[in-house]
């Protein structure tokens, strides 16, 4: 059914194209999607102690303000990331901000946390209970002068309602967000979380969310970082402000984050790479370019215990979660595995 809406829907700006997507989902205008497999052993895991179907998000990015995560749940998702949020409300970067490579397979979006704000995004939770294990992805506003400040003041809003935050230090279309990969920075936004959440009496798990277009050194002094304030996961990766030279489509050198296809083997090699210094201790959940069962697979390969999407999901349709399933499951078998898990780390990139 996608594919025959899908052109028209292509016709549309990116930007209304989400919105319409968003109210579709809100107001149960998707078809019930069947799935065969929503209860199969191969793809049950833990996540921050709580049973998930399958190992499968939906990434931050898609439903910024925490409007349809129970609608996400019922497409098979087997855990949502809502956000990104700031503490308070704001526009974001100007219009058009969001450009569709159709021939890459991509996006390339500079949005810049256009969000509602805490406050109205924690009421909109309350009064809706997740049925799903839920992440709430935070940032800072563009205009603060304390980025510190608004990660902890996320950090108070969200504590009770969420089952993990995550630390958004990557986004592209922050300026100078990802100085936060550095070594003192990153370890003083991390050494205030945790004494805050002593503060609070919280022991929500905190997720760092790190950029792709990070070089070795940084990888090592990142993990050193993460494992000494015993972060349980981290998000692999962000968007790219880089790897354009091999994109076709005429939009290729519009400024932003690049998502989607073009990215996916540079995310896996980073994977790989995080997973062999981390070994276990910190588990990962591996995004980009995932639109397929063999995508998901090679990310578990690389060492990610979870994996996430929000671009395949432009391109392929809501039922994407069911094709990835039937695809993956097909792997699996082939392997003669009888959970997922099982092939977790099991390449070796080089």
């Amino acid at each position: 059914m996608f594919s025959n809406l899908r052109s028209l829907i292509f016709k549309l700006d990116p930007e209304t194209a989400h919105n319409l997507a968003i109210k579709s989902l809100k107001f149960n205008f998707v078809p019930n999607i069947s799935d065969e497999n929503k209860d199969d052993p191969l793809f049950k895991t833990i996540m921050f102690n709580k049973d998930i179907e399958n190992p499968i998000g939906i990434a931050a990015g898609f439903d910024k303000n925490a409007e349809v995560y129970n609608s996400l749940y019922k497409l098979g998702f087997g855990f949502v990331e809502v956000g990104t949020i700031t503490p308070l409300k704001q526009y974001g970067n100007p219009k058009p901000r969001v450009f569709r490579l159709v021939e890459d397979e991509a996006l390339i979006n500079r949005l810049g946390f256009n969000n509602l704000g805490a406050k109205n995004v924690v009421n909109r939770i309350k009064s809706n209970k997740p049925i799903g294990l839920l992440g709430i992805n935070i940032g800072p506003n563009k205009e603060t002068e304390n980025r510190l400040g608004d990660y902890i003041e996320c950090l108070k809003t969200f504590h009770e309602v969420a089952d993990y935050i995550t630390i958004n230090i990557s986004s592209p279309n922050t300026e100078d967000l990802r100085n936060f990969h550095e070594q003192t920075k990153l370890n003083e936004l991390l050494e205030i979380i945790n004494k805050e959440k002593k503060i609070l009496n919280s022991k929500i798990p905190i997720v760092v969310k790190i950029s792709p277009d990070i070089d070795d050194q940084e990888i090592n002094k990142v993990s050193e970082v993460l494992l000494s304030n015993n972060i349980e996961v981290i998000i692999i990766s962000n968007s790219s402000d880089s790897t354009r030279y091999s994109l076709i489509d005429i939009q290729k050198h519009q400024k932003g984050g690049l998502s989607g296809k073009p990215i996916e083997e540079k995310s896996t090699k980073l994977i790989n790479k995080f997973y062999r210094i981390l070994r276990g201790r910190i588990k990962i959940i591996g995004v980009g370019g995932v639109n397929s069962g063999k995508g998901a697979y090679e990310k578990f390969l690389a060492g990610a215990n979870y994996v996430q999407l929000y671009t395949g999901m432009v391109f392929r349709g809501p039922n994407i979660i069911n094709l990835i399933k039937k695809e993956l499951k097909e792997l699996l078998l082939r392997d003669g595995v009888k959970n997922f898990s099982e092939i977790v780390g099991k390449n070796k990139i080089t």
